[in-house]
């Protein structure tokens, strides 16, 4: 059966850990990047998660599992080595309709984390399906050899570009050439390079004065 890949919007929405040590803190970290409430259950915490507690990143419950910790949650992953508190929340995530990850248990995962490369608003996800994350973790670290930061800043620029058309009306088929235009130029070498003048160059070309780095408010990128 193959995944159904997807990014899921989880800004402020209600997530629980069940666990606290090392892989549990990664989720915690990951979850809490992308914007999550997020609440972390288990007797012991690494330094780290307690000290986030302490700071108010993050709601810590000092006890094990109990049934109806994972009510109210959109989701959840379970980050124990203990089967049979695994097995008590698989149950109560099917009942209450969770999206439930069980750490190193495929057959009792809702959706799978996939290996990742981000550079800013780029995210590119890796799944081998479970078949070897071995491979996974050789081809993020191709990837990020090979998509550096300068994707981080020219998504930046695109972005802003985006913007200043849509205060102008609706994105018209003339500005989709553009954009592909855009995509398609090697502007992300020219910004790997800081070559800020010949990319102030390629976008006034295609879209007027209007749109250079000092008008679109991004004068000061790289320089």
């Amino acid at each position: 059966m193959k995944d159904y890949p997807i990014f899921l919007n989880i800004r402020n929405k209600p997530c629980v850990v069940l666990g606290g040590g090392d892989v549990a803190e990664r989720k915690v970290v990951s979850l809490l990047c992308a914007g999550a409430r997020v609440t972390v259950v288990s007797p012991e915490f690494t330094v780290n998660l307690v000290r986030m507690g302490e700071d108010g990143e993050i709601l810590l419950i000092k006890r094990p599992y109990q049934g109806g910790d994972l009510k109210g949650a959109f989701l959840a992953y379970a980050a124990t080595d203990d089967k049979d508190i695994n097995n008590r929340v698989y149950m109560e995530g099917s009942k209450e309709g969770i999206l439930l990850n069980v750490a190193d248990e495929p057959g009792m995962c809702d959706f799978i984390v996939p290996s990742v490369v981000k550079r800013g608003a780029l995210s590119i996800a890796i799944s081998t399906g479970g078949a070897s994350p071995a491979f996974a973790k050789r081809l993020r670290m191709e990837m990020e050899e090979r998509y550096g930061e300068e994707c981080s800043v020219f998504l930046e620029v695109m972005a802003a570009i985006r913007q200043k058309l849509l205060t102008k009306g609706s994105v018209s088929g003339k500005n989709r050439k553009i954009f592909n235009k855009l995509a398609s130029s090697s502007m992300p070498d020219m910004i790997k390079m800081e070559r800020w003048d010949e990319v102030d160059e390629t976008i006034v070309s295609l879209l007027g004065e209007d749109f250079s780095l000092a008008s679109l408010g991004l004068q000061k990128i790289g320089r």
